[in-house]
């Protein structure tokens, strides 16, 4: 069954449960997926629906962030009620020993690919290698912050 199926299944589950509050983060993120199929004219397929529930987490801890800024922690509840929901959907995330490990291959490739040891201009070239590599299976944040350690030290 695919992931996309899954979501459907579960929002059916919701339905019959009269769980309003996950029904509704699950249909948010359904119409932010057939969004996605309608502007590309493509079916996603897991790994692009992976990315979507990934932009729709990284737009909640945002929010999460600027309403618990302005004292309204109605809303920030809101929205970590519909981060729980949607964090379900993600594969397991590498841990950060993981992380750094895959992030020190990636600089080992991109150091041989450049004869050189890579330095802060690399930045670019090893975050592309890297996200190729890590895309679904880590938070690009802490890929990120990992990638800036590597060149650093």
């Amino acid at each position: 069954m695919s992931l996309k199926d899954q979501i459907t299944e579960d929002m059916k589950a919701a339905m019959r449960a009269k769980d309003s509050a996950r029904l509704g983060a699950i249909r948010l993120l359904l119409a932010a997926i057939k969004q996605k199929e309608v502007d590309e004219r493509i079916t996603l397929d897991d790994a692009a629906v992976v990315a979507v529930v990934d932009k729709m987490i990284k737009q909640r801890k945002d929010s999460i962030a600027a309403f618990e800024q302005a004292g309204r922690q109605d809303l920030a509840d809101k929205e970590k009620a519909e981060l729980e929901v949607l964090q379900a959907y993600l594969p397991a995330r590498l841990s950060a020993e993981e992380v750094q490990a895959a992030v020190q291959a990636v600089v080992a490739e991109v150091g041989a690919e450049l004869g050189r040891k890579p330095g802060p201009a690399d930045m670019g070239k090893l975050m592309g290698a890297a996200k190729a590599r890590l895309a679904g299976k880590a938070d690009m944040g802490q890929v990120s912050a990992a990638v800036k350690a590597a060149l650093a030290g």
